[in-house]
């Protein structure tokens, strides 16, 4: 399993930032690779992608959400094996530090290559740098989910 550990400060009030992610359904917008998220209740995404010429269809499960703070999602089903967390810190009114933590398997021989090349690392920098451009250039119109998820037994290990 590889762990990639990326941040990025944006120029927006942690409230902005925070809203702007929890639009699960605008994340073609500015991540590499992700042709579709389809929102299926509070805690399920639908996601399809296309990496490297292979196409995957995968559901998410959010187990803790707290706003303004953090999303931890893990796969469920599926090929693809990861989970990860987004955290979510003021630095002042008008900026906010994003930190993402994912831990990935790849599977199959291309996906094992392009980790060890570095392809995850260079995919997660690039989308958080898209995020922030996404993110200060206006985004997505509306309100985030201010909803709580707790996480059911203890929280998955990061």
């Amino acid at each position: 399993m590889t762990t990639v550990k990326e941040a990025v400060e944006v120029e927006v009030p942690l409230r902005a930032a925070y809203d702007q992610w929890t639009q699960f359904e605008e994340f073609p917008q500015f991540m590499d690779g992700v042709d579709e998220v389809r929102q299926l209740d509070d805690r399920h995404n639908h996601w399809v992608t296309s990496i490297g010429g292979v196409q995957r269809e995968f559901d998410t499960e959010i187990v803790d959400q707290l706003a303004d703070d953090r999303i931890t999602w893990r796969t469920v089903g599926g090929e693809t094996s990861q989970r990860g967390s987004v955290r979510f810190e003021p630095i002042d009114d008008m900026h906010t530090r994003v930190e993402l933590t994912m831990d990935v398997e790849p599977s199959g021989a291309a996906e094992k290559g392009a980790d060890a090349l570095g392809v995850i690392d260079r995919r997660v920098k690039g989308d958080l740098r898209r995020f922030k451009d996404y993110v200060e250039g206006g985004g997505a119109s509306g309100e985030g989910w201010r909803g709580r998820i707790r996480p059911e037994g203890p929280p998955p290990p990061m």
